[in-house]
């Protein structure tokens, strides 16, 4: 069977904890996922950003659960889970007690600071290489016990501490993570922000050829312990193909921003030539917890002479698309309006970035499906939720326009939406259909694509027009062929009562 479509999810906030996101997946989303990627559970899990900045990674936040309820998830589902290999929280007891005691600490050494970095010192011109997605330099200063003072690297934000990656005790912490997640039955690992973790003098420090000796030293980890790996990488068009070449999986994150060129700019070509280039040993999205990027189809960062999916002008056009369709709600989320770790990143859900239009989100969900690739749906997206704005108003930080908390009750209310049953079908669709298995096409010009699978007799076909959303879904059976619109699927039964 082709892989099945996966969820990226949250437990607080679709379950409420661990144990929560267990009966949800067992009870309204049963038979709907193939394995599920379980965002950051680690200690905190509400910190700086969202869990991505653990003072502890070797210990479930208890207010969620524990080891053990990530085993219970795992006999059922399989399971994905994040090693943070860039950074600690300042929090953290090691970041901590290196403060305190300086270089009596025995985490002495784990620490990018400046001078362990550019032990030479650095000059004006190698600064401005550096690779950050955030505008300024990635320093923090932060004073010792003693009085000393160090300028800490800190890539994201000024609580997220790089690690340095050389470091033996540095590797050691990283590898007793990976001890716990393989003992606590997680199958897949996604190395966050690896593309920043090794920093080099004289280069940008992004996706160096010293990157990609570590990403293969942890690949290795993992493959001795059992785990597949996942590269989570932003960046240029070509470098993802080229990162692609050398990891056993990435994302796809240049699709996003291109099902959403041609559903609101009505126009196919840049995304069916992405097909013939993309790499196809990846995680296809919509949306995730971070934002749309942009930076993917942009021109290239380090040699704007390399021209980008998308032009200056088609990406402007975009943005302000979404900005449009939102009602302004993702203006206020993105760049500088808010706290926001990327500023090359628009922040909204992917069903408001469509102008909650239920025949383009279907529509752009099935191409989705039908691009090569393992699916992955954000929990969001799934419940074709609108912007937070209320929760962003109490955060000011970006991102959490397209992190809702779901209670029960909304979670039953947006399953029994027709938007939501169609778009559940299409899962099963996905999931079940052995044409997925077989041989890929596609094709179309203007605003109309047409996309398919087809193994011997077996065949699934996508047709859609994006600039209206119209779209129909074909298919074999052992009964015979069926096709139907997109939005018929919401025929389906309602998958949970209203309580």
């Amino acid at each position: 069977m082709p892989d099945q479509v996966e969820l990226i999810t949250y437990c607080d906030r679709l379950g409420g904890s661990l144990p929560g996101l267990k009966q949800v997946l067992d009870g309204p989303l049963a038979g709907l996922f193939g394995g599920v990627h379980i965002l950051p559970f680690y200690r905190p899990h509400d910190g700086a950003d969202a869990g991505f900045d653990p003072a502890d990674h070797t210990e479930v936040e208890p207010r969620l659960g524990s080891w053990a309820d990530i085993r219970e998830i795992a006999s059922d589902y399989p399971v994905t889970a994040d090693l943070i290999v860039n950074h600690v929280s300042s929090a953290s007891p090691q970041f901590q007690d290196w403060l305190r005691h300086g270089p009596d600490s025995p985490y002495d050494g784990m620490f990018l600071t400046f001078g362990s970095a550019f032990p030479k010192g650095a000059t004006e011109a190698e600064l401005m290489m550096l690779t950050r997605p955030r505008p300024g330099l990635p320093f923090t200063v932060y004073e010792q016990a003693d009085g000393t003072k160090h300028l800490v690297w800190t890539t994201f934000t000024e609580e997220q501490i790089d690690i340095d990656v050389r470091a033996p005790l540095t590797l050691q912490y990283l590898q007793r993570v990976l001890d716990l997640l393989a003992g606590s039955s997680v199958k897949c690992v996604r190395l966050d922000a690896v593309g920043y973790a090794v920093k080099s003098p004289g280069l940008t420090s992004f996706m160096t050829e010293e990157t990609f000796a570590f990403i293969h030293q942890v690949s290795d980890w993992c493959a001795a312990r059992g785990l597949d790996v996942i590269v989570e990488v932003h960046s240029y068009f070509q470098r993802q193909v080229e990162i692609a070449a050398q990891v056993d999986k990435v994302y796809d994150f240049a699709l996003p921003p291109l099902v959403l060129h041609a559903l609101t700019a009505g126009d196919v070509a840049p995304l069916l030539h992405w097909f013939t280039v993309r790499p196809t040993n990846a995680v296809t999205v919509l949306d995730t917890h971070d934002g749309i990027g942009v930076i993917d189809v942009a021109e290239d960062g380090h040699d704007p002479g390399n021209p980008g999916l998308l032009s200056n002008a088609q990406i402007t056009t975009l943005i302000e698309a979404i900005h449009r369709n939102s009602g302004e709600t993702s203006l206020f989320a993105s760049g500088g309006a808010a706290s926001n770790v990327d500023i090359y990143q628009v922040n909204s859900t992917f069903y408001d970035a469509l102008g909650a239009d239920d025949g383009k989100y279907l529509l752009a969900r099935a191409i989705q499906f039908f691009t090569p690739g393992t699916p992955q749906v954000y929990y969001v997206g799934l419940l074709a939720g609108h912007n937070d704005v209320a929760l962003l108003t109490r955060t000011n930080i970006g991102r959490d326009v397209n992190r809702h908390f779901y209670t029960r009750h909304e979670i039953a209310a947006a399953l029994n939406a027709p938007v939501v049953r169609a778009l559940c079908a299409l899962i099963r669709i996905r999931n079940s259909h052995p044409a997925f298995d077989g041989d890929f096409t596609a094709d179309g010009s203007g605003s109309s694509i047409t996309m398919s699978w087809s193994a011997g007799e077996d065949r699934v076909d996508l047709v859609g027009d994006t600039a209206t959303g119209a779209a129909t879904i074909a298919w074999t059976s052992p009964d015979g062929e069926h096709t139907s619109p997109l939005l018929a699927l919401a025929a389906s039964r309602p998958l949970l009562p209203v309580v």
